[in-house]
């Protein structure tokens, strides 16, 4: 794993199976998501990973928090800043990055994202037009959960960086007709003009 750092310390994200099994811990669905998420969907690795992404519904959060009791965990809050989040507190709705770490002086180790639900439908947090079932939000994996391509893809999308310009290459011949049309569509909703978009009808 890549070391980086940040304002806030560094970064030594922790293996994606340690991860996995720590959260088989939750009571409540959660699912891989970030880089993970595409590299899962397309097969086998083809870039060096800086973190883990795990992401879960905001009203599941109190319990993800009680597993990672023994963990130091903060939330990044408004400004651009990190505070610790305390047992038992609700954050607050424009929280929702939060960052984990084994213990005050060591490296964060991986991220956890909260989404956004309206009771069996998920609700994307930039735009609250784009909405789908919650039943068709992830895949399993092995034993566990990931986030379907299409919706990691629009996360991405917003500032792409060169490495989610990768993760857009890497599964855009993967994708099918369904699951390009729904991001085609996401895309014209929250920014209506995207590179991407000639890409995905390029691809039908």
């Amino acid at each position: 794993m890549m070391r980086i750092e940040a304002p806030w310390g560094p970064w030594e994200a922790a293996p994606l199976d340690e991860v996995v099994t720590l959260m088989r811990g939750l009571a409540a669905p959660w699912w891989v998501a970030g880089g993970y998420a595409i590299e899962l969907a397309v097969g086998h690795a083809y870039r060096e990973h800086g973190d883990v992404d795990i992401a879960l519904l905001r009203r599941d959060q109190l319990a993800v928090r009680r597993l990672l009791s023994g963990w130091d965990v903060h939330v990044a809050a408004v400004a651009g800043t990190l505070r610790p989040w305390a047992l038992d507190e609700v954050l607050p709705e424009q929280a929702h990055d939060i960052w984990v770490r084994e213990h005050l002086d060591g490296p964060w180790r991986f991220q956890l994202m909260l989404d956004e639900a309206d009771g069996e439908e998920w609700i994307y947090r930039r735009d609250s037009r784009i909405r789908r079932p919650l039943a068709g939000l992830t895949t399993e994996e092995d034993g566990f959960h990931r986030l379907v391509p299409e919706v990691q893809l629009l996360y991405k999308a917003k500032g792409a960086r060169p490495k989610d310009e990768t993760d857009f290459e890497a599964i855009l011949p993967m994708l099918s007709d369904g699951q390009r049309r729904w991001l085609d569509k996401a895309l014209e909703t929250e920014h209506t003009t995207h590179p991407w978009r000639e890409r995905l009808r390029q691809m039908a």
